[in-house]
């Protein structure tokens, strides 16, 4: 291929720039091995570029649940989102790829990171975000909200589980914020007191979008720290459960034919590291 014959990057449209920074970031993905059959279909048809990855004969689908900040010359902002997506690389790239199992795979061993993530469904609950992320990286992305506990420096030391309730939201009429509704689309519970983790180098991870003019497209997310992942056995297993409350829509309807009841494979984790602490005051001496 000549330089005159080599794609030219994608737009960046205004108002927005990269790379994106994040200020905070908490984050977990549980991935699920899986029947390839129901995975190769449906990325045939999101992502015809794409095939889906296979360990030891099976698919990985990966739901990610992300709480993040940012912060902008004018302030800052708060958003949650979570992705269902498959473990996929391109087509024309299988021959670059090595030889993995899954759990090499969830250590970072692929180096190529032409393994990464093809987004079926992206649910957010910011209408910037979901600006951003369809114009700038053809993500299929829309509006959600979400009910969320997770493992807290400012809560119980106890406390090691991860519960993300997904519920249903529209945008406003127009256009510029996010209506709620009472609809739980699905949750997601992972109990890890206990569980032995080990710290891996798995970023950057690549989100794959397909834009319908231009076609498939790869956008890199670096995390600056090793992630903790959770390999679970079968009874390691038990402690996640994903329920799909509304298996009619089209979200619940996707989970149920990629992952069913299979049990989770592996979890991830990530929370961003305090940068102060306020501390407990003290009384002085003396009168009021």
């Amino acid at each position: 291929m000549t330089p005159d014959q080599r794609p030219s990057l994608p737009p960046v449209p205004a108002p927005y720039q990269l790379p994106f920074h994040y200020g905070a970031l908490h984050n977990i993905g549980v991935d699920y091995l899986v029947d390839p059959e129901p995975a190769a279909e449906l990325l045939a048809e999101r992502h015809p570029g794409l095939v889906a990855a296979e360990f030891d004969g099976r698919a990985c689908v990966s739901l990610n649940y992300q709480l993040y900040f940012a912060q902008y010359p004018n302030g800052g902002g708060i958003t949650q989102e979570v992705e269902v997506n498959i473990i996929a690389h391109p087509a024309a790239e299988a021959h670059r790829l090595p030889a993995l199992d899954y759990h090499q795979y969830a250590r970072g061993v692929d180096q190529t990171k032409l393994l990464g993530i093809a987004r079926i469904h992206v649910l957010c609950d910011n209408p910037l975000a979901i600006d951003a992320g369809r114009r700038l990286y053809a993500e299929p992305k829309y509006p959600g909200w979400f009910e969320a506990t997770m493992p807290s420096l400012n809560g119980p030391a106890e406390q090691q589980s991860w519960s993300i309730a997904c519920k249903g939201a529209r945008f406003t009429p127009d256009g510029t914020g996010i209506e709620r509704d009472d609809r739980t689309l699905f949750s997601l519970h992972a109990d890890l007191a206990g569980l032995a983790a080990e710290p891996v180098n798995n970023t950057p991870i690549t989100g794959y979008g397909t834009d319908p003019e231009a076609g498939l497209l790869a956008g890199p997310m670096n995390v600056y720290h090793p992630y903790r992942y959770h390999g679970l056995d079968a009874a390691s297993a038990a402690r996640v459960r994903l329920d799909v409350t509304d298996p009619v829509g089209e979200v619940g309807r996707h989970l149920g034919q990629l992952v069913g009841a299979a049990p989770a494979s592996g979890v991830w984790t990530y929370q961003s590291a305090p940068v102060a602490a306020h501390n407990r005051p003290y009384y002085l001496p003396g009168k009021a």
